[in-house]
């Protein structure tokens, strides 16, 4: 969900034809204050999670605050940004840049944490493909055309068929010639009209509310004017960026070409470790900042959980005494799976008490890697927080990976899925679920605030508004931190039980964020409602925790770094 499409090919194509397009920016329709996220409802209005009230109540306890390791498995992050350098996680055991492995983890400098993204002399991943196209075209020779009967293949083939068939009807499936002729040629005015757009304003990344005063004589500049105006008056906000656009734009444009041509292999020809065997993991490099776009998504998703708070400049995280330990592992397009299951690995063996995983995908080929890794953490007593997804979709009849639910059925006890919330319950004004949030009564756990949410983003020590359930999941990461900062002993299980079981249910009816229908909260999560920072640890201070190693239900494939 990262930089990813929020609405299908199929949809993207229906506003092409009318000359427009939606990023599925949600359309609050007022304007909310910076923070909303962490006020009380009661108090101001707004659906926040009553974070100064759970300060309040640590404090009126006396409670003494330890420090949590935080990992944030996603694009990168700013490591000079002045409200995440003092929060950012240090490996003690690492001497900066002098070349060598000193903590003998197998990653050199990894001194802030690590990139799997990465490659010799710098090299680094920042544009890749998306899994549906690596699916299909690598399943192609051996199913397509081919009289496949399913009684006939193994386990393992079988699910390879159905999910190579899944893959097909979205990688090869129809969309009219006029639509195609449509999108392509939207992109290319874009194109044309943004190279110019940017000399003229001097800028290489603007937004609808530099276009409102930028004037210009140039006809593909005033084209693009146009659209991106457009643009910005469908979703009712200034906000958006040509960078949103054209990334989202030009992903649209890739996928159109999946079904011919096989995806170029970015990851492998940058990264060259060999991706089918999960024992070949020391690979990558040290560099958690390719450019600010790349760590756009990391450092505004780090920010919502850790931004030092009172400080006095940008904005507060919802925990303060976290160290952020950064993991790159999510490029612009599809993340690997082997490369997600190492950076939860990584994650464990270095610290880390709680894992974000903003992002997610339709398709999973190494599933099995993924599923020990989060077995290895549950042995840990890790707590994994995963965002929903953007895609207004009921996860319970539908896919999106990496999910709790193991190959063999069997769900993972610490792991929490988070949907999308908005800022008021009036439904008039845009409603409390997020429009473009996923949901499910059995696969979504919980919900919190995602819609207009300021923190920390690249280049300069600046902030901005990005919205996505890649902005909730942090929200709910940040809460666990903060429990466990009064109340170390806690197990993930403990911490997860805290905030579920402490949710805010909103009297009256939300919008069901894919039919559009007004339902109960309970009808589009299992604990029917939004976090309550105030009301968990209160629930937290009760509980009686042990936290202590187990062992990993399952024999890992992984094996022991061998020893020097």
């Amino acid at each position: 969900m990262k930089r990813h499409s929020m609405i299908s090919l199929k949809r993207f194509a229906l506003f092409v034809t009318a000359g427009l397009f939606s990023i599925s920016l949600f359309a609050q329709k007022k304007e909310v204050p910076n923070g909303w996220h962490l006020k009380d409802s009661k108090d101001s209005g707004f659906y926040g999670i009553s974070m100064d009230k759970a300060y309040a109540f640590v404090k009126a306890k006396k409670l003494k605050s330890e420090p949590v390791i935080v990992a944030v498995i996603d694009s990168g992050i700013d490591t000079l940004h002045e409200d995440l350098k003092p929060v950012l996680w240090v490996n003690t055991k690492e001497i900066p840049g002098n070349g060598i492995d000193d903590d003998k983890n197998g990653y050199v400098d990894d001194v802030h944490g690590w990139n799997f993204l990465g490659g010799k002399n710098n090299t680094n991943v920042d544009k890749d493909s998306y899994e549906a196209a690596r699916v299909y075209h690598k399943y192609k020779t051996k199913f397509d055309g081919k009289d496949i009967n399913v009684a006939t293949l193994s386990k393992e083939e079988t699910k390879e068929f159905e999910m190579w068939s899944r893959a097909k009807e979205e990688v090869a499936g129809e969309m009219d010639d006029f639509s195609v002729m449509m999108l392509n040629r939207m992109y290319k005015t874009l194109v044309e009209g943004d190279s110019v757009i940017k000399r003229e304003l001097g800028k290489e990344e603007y937004t609808c509310k530099d276009l409102a005063t930028y004037t210009t004589t140039n006809p593909a500049a005033i084209k693009a004017k146009g659209q991106l105006i457009s643009l910005c008056k469908m979703n009712e906000t200034d906000e958006i960026s040509n960078v949103a656009i054209l990334n989202q734009l030009s992903g649209e444009v890739e996928k159109l070409k999946a079904a011919d041509t096989p995806p170029t292999n970015y990851r492998g020809n940058v990264v060259s470790d060999n991706y089918s065997d999960i024992n070949d993991r020391f690979y990558g490099n040290n560099n958690l900042m390719v450019s600010n776009s790349a760590a756009m998504h990391g450092t505004h998703v780090s920010g919502i959980i850790a931004a030092a708070r009172n400080n006095g400049v940008g904005m507060d995280g919802v925990a303060d005494n976290v160290k952020i330990m950064t993991i790159r592992a999510v490029p612009d397009g599809d993340e690997h799976d082997k490369d997600i299951a190492l950076g939860i690995r990584y994650a464990v063996d270095n610290g880390a008490k709680i894992i974000n995983m903003s992002f997610g995908k339709s398709y999973s080929p190494e599933k099995k890697w993924v599923d020990e890794a989060v077995q290895y953490a549950q042995s840990k007593g890790v707590l994994l927080v995963h965002a929903a997804g953007n895609s207004a979709k009921n996860l319970d009849t539908t896919f999106n990976f990496p999910t709790p639910v193991y190959e063999n059925g069997q769900r993972a006890t610490n792991w929490i899925t988070v949907g999308a919330s908005a800022p008021k319950l009036d439904i008039k004004e845009g409603g409390l679920t997020a429009s473009f949030s996923n949901y499910g009564k059995k696969e979504v756990d919980v919900f919190a605030p995602g819609v207009k949410i300021y923190a920390t983003v690249p280049g300069g020590n600046t902030y901005a508004n990005l919205q996505g359930t890649s902005m909730a999941s942090p929200v709910v990461a940040g809460l666990a931190a903060f429990i466990l900062n009064y109340y170390p002993k806690l197990t993930a299980e403990q911490v997860k039980y805290a905030i579920e079981k402490s949710v805010s249910v909103p009297n009256g009816k939300v919008l069901d964020p894919g039919t559009k229908e007004e339902v109960d909260f309970s009808e589009l999560s299992r604990n029917g409602g939004i976090i309550n920072a105030y009301e968990a640890i209160k629930i937290a201070s009760t509980l009686k925790g042990e936290r202590k190693e187990v062992k990993a239900p399952v024999k890992s494939t992984v094996k022991p770094k061998a020893k020097d």
